[in-house]
């Protein structure tokens, strides 16, 4: 354990209450939200430390949900699509309900068999000023052309229609991705230690 700032010291794993599972530097988990949302927030662990009264804490880089970014979901983001943001904090250890993975979107696409664990993140979020890196990529939208994902991997790279006229859009304002804000509130991850 190497020691960091005055009484913290690093640690090289945490064991999930109540669990076997053991967490790492790097690792992706799910964190217990407020009383009143549903669904656990997602994070990348960058480091776990201790205090001098043996609490142990994690500093965590956020994943955003399409719905929590600035111009909230579009049709093109998947259902278990996340976007790792700049947005990082330090959480009590004992908000982590377990672990889960965050695929790139080409390893995601591989998968035989999508878990609830399965997440995939194929954009970097500015949590305060909405960019994105990179921002844009090829929409594909199997369904929109009545196909099926099979047939669609042999045509190669298309957009459907209502795809095009977004990106024609954005071609005609010369802005970016991050330019399609809607009203929506800030959403800021805030929360007390759970002990």
């Amino acid at each position: 354990m190497a020691k960091t700032r005055t009484g913290k010291r690093d640690l090289e794993s945490f064991t999930i209450r109540g669990t076997n599972k053991v967490v790492r530097a790097g690792d992706s988990v799910l964190m217990r939200p407020l009383e009143n949302e549903k669904n656990p927030y997602v994070a990348r662990v960058e480091r776990v430390e201790s205090d001098v009264k043996g609490n142990v804490k994690v500093q965590v880089r956020w994943y955003y949900r399409p719905e929590e970014a600035i111009g909230g979901r579009q049709k093109f983001h998947g259902s278990k699509e996340l976007f790792l943001s700049d947005h990082y904090d330090t959480q009590s250890a004992n908000t982590i309900e377990g672990k889960c993975i965050v695929h790139t979107f080409k390893n995601y696409t591989k998968l035989r068999d999508v878990g609830a664990e399965d997440y995939f993140c194929r954009f970097e979020y500015k949590a305060a000023n909405g960019g994105f890196n990179p921002d844009s990529v090829a929409v594909y939208h199997p369904e929109c052309l009545n196909m099926t994902i099979d047939q669609a991997k042999e045509i190669g790279i298309f957009t459907c229609s209502d795809c095009s006229s977004v990106d024609s859009k954005r071609s005609d304002s010369g802005s970016s991705s991050s330019a399609l804000v809607n009203d929506k509130e800030e959403h800021k991850r805030k929360r007390d230690d759970f002990t």
